[in-house]
């Protein structure tokens, strides 16, 4: 699950983590008051003060918001303002509008929220950032002076200025360590003491909050010598999110696919792609295996789909209601290996999706596995019309042909 920036702020100055105050405006008027509130304004100019600058935010679920194009012309998802007047006016030009970024492709993300906060005067840029590391089973920090551009980029471009330090999850973030960090990453003697107890914070907030990700991009340090945390982006191990409910309705369902979202209602683990076959498997690797066989003979995937190992015949129709409301979608792969989940139980799943929805595109079953002769009787006697296929190379080869042959049509 991801969050907002407006709501990564709220849980950083709840774990002590040095940022720049700020609130979130859902209109143009939240956004004027806002300012004024935060800003130091001159009454005599109705201007912000050069120590009191404010920026404006616009508030989803994507990077490369500042570098973003709105599709009313705006450029910019990030602006710093002068005055009440200006948070205003660039407030109505962002809310209800859709922002394009290179994270959002051409569909771009429609703007509901702005961040209205203070605008730190940078002398340095760094990023900061704690993951998962799973080789290791351990969190890890991965940090650079090279901050306020994408991670990959450096990667790419400057791999030497990436700095990794594994966390012993038993002994935790020790003082060495964000002493050691502070060096590296050139923090002068003076900012060392701050930049430890935001390293440590940070920490803190992750294991907190049981945290896959939690990124500073930028972190900065100001003309003034303060080191805070200036963009944060969060991403939440969904398995703990029960032991968070403050968090788990931190959810905006409104930045996330409406069919992951439809999936998540039915506990079915769904990924939605731009191909035009879908997919519904049991077991998350031969969900990939599947999605790589389909690529592998010319054809493109539309999903990421695996009911699970103990899938209900409930979840199987609800599973092909999701894949049929795909207007991409012109044939459906199902590749199933019994174990624990027993064929039969798909096989009736199949034959009910069939009956409660219309089946307008081909669909191809690969069956092995536990009861599969059972499940194979079920569907030679519903009066279903299926394709049936011997083994994956197969079920792949004729799920392509089916595409390929309704997309003609």
């Amino acid at each position: 699950m991801n969050i907002h920036e407006y709501q990564a702020k709220e849980l950083l100055e709840k774990f002590g983590v040095a940022t720049t105050r700020g609130k979130v405006a859902s209109t143009a008027d939240e956004a004027e008051a806002i300012a004024r509130e935060l800003g130091d304004v001159d009454l005599a100019t109705g201007r912000v003060r050069p120590n009191g600058g404010l920026v404006i935010k616009a508030q989803i679920h994507a990077g490369g918001r500042g570098k973003g194009t709105f599709k009313n012309g705006f450029k910019g998802g990030v602006h710093v303002v002068k005055s009440p007047k200006e948070a205003r006016e660039v407030a109505e030009k962002m809310l209800g509008q859709t922002l394009v970024t290179h994270q959002t492709g051409p569909a771009g993300r429609v703007v509901h929220k702005v961040l209205v906060a203070e605008a730190a005067k940078i002398a340095r840029e760094l990023y900061f950032a704690i993951v998962r590391d799973r080789p290791i089973a351990a969190p890890l920090v991965v940090a650079s002076t090279e901050g306020g551009v994408e991670i990959e980029t450096v990667a790419a471009k400057s791999p030497d200025k990436i700095l990794r330090e594994p966390i012993d999850p038993l002994a935790g973030m020790q003082p060495f360590q964000t002493r050691k960090l502070a060096k590296q990453l050139g923090f002068e003697q003076s900012q060392t003491k701050a930049a430890m107890k935001l390293f440590d914070g940070l920490y803190r907030t992750f294991i907190g909050c049981d945290c896959s990700m939690v990124e500073i991009n930028p972190l900065v340090v100001t003309k003034k010598g303060d080191v805070l945390a200036l963009d944060a982006k969060f991403n939440f191990d969904d398995n703990a999110l029960y032991r968070h409910p403050e968090i788990a309705a931190m959810r905006d369902v409104a930045e996330e696919d409406p069919r992951e979202v439809e999936a998540s209602k039915h506990e079915l683990n769904y990924i939605g792609l731009d191909g035009n076959i879908a997919c519904l498997v049991n077991g998350a690797g031969l969900a990939m295996a599947t999605m790589d066989i389909i690529k592998f003979y010319g054809g493109s995937p539309a999903n990421f789909l695996d009911v699970g190992g103990g899938a209900t015949e409930e979840q199987v129709t609800e599973a092909f209601k999701i894949l049929i409301a795909d207007k991409n979608v012109k044939a459906i792969l199902v590749n199933i290996f019994g174990g624990i989940m027993k064929v039969d139980v798909i096989a009736q799943g199949i034959i009910n999706a069939a009956k409660t929805v219309r089946l307008s595109v081909p669909v191809v079953v690969r069956l092995e596995g536990t009861n599969v002769e059972k499940g194979k009787q079920l569907l030679k006697k519903s009066g279903v019309e299926l394709i049936s296929a011997d083994d994956l190379a197969d079920a792949a080869q004729k799920a392509v042909k089916a595409a390929g042959a309704a997309k003609s049509k």
